[in-house]
């Protein structure tokens, strides 16, 4: 059996008593608890984990692959390197400095990103 490390642990993989430069967006899009539909859907919170444009609504999604954020994307990943490029993006500042706007974004306008 096989153990999955949660999204946070990935990134920053030890405990520390100092705090971190973690801004409440950055949480958000590195936990991907938020305003995505993928995680509302799971408690119910939304009919579909889709976004409006067709693709699974999840904080990858909006900061690389959805037409409705292109202002604010990031480069997209190879498929099986999701997790280092988790990785990258917390470590790169201007990457961290976009992660604001993309959650503000969405969750100022949740109607227009949740399917019809």
């Amino acid at each position: 059996m096989a153990i999955q490390a949660g999204k946070i642990y990935i990134i920053m993989p030890s405990v520390s008593l100092r705090p971190t430069n973690w801004l409440r967006e950055d949480v958000i899009f590195f936990s991907q608890h938020g305003p995505f539909t993928a995680y509302l859907k799971r408690f119910h919170l939304s009919d579909s984990d889709y976004c409006s444009c067709g693709g699974i609504s999840t904080a990858l999604h909006c900061a690389m692959e959805c037409i409705l954020t292109v202002s604010w994307h990031m480069r997209k990943p190879m498929p099986n390197f999701e997790q280092e490029c988790l990785k990258r993006v917390a470590n790169n500042l201007v990457s961290r400095q976009r992660i604001p706007g993309i959650i503000k974004l969405i969750s100022e306008n949740r109607d227009l990103l949740r399917p019809s």
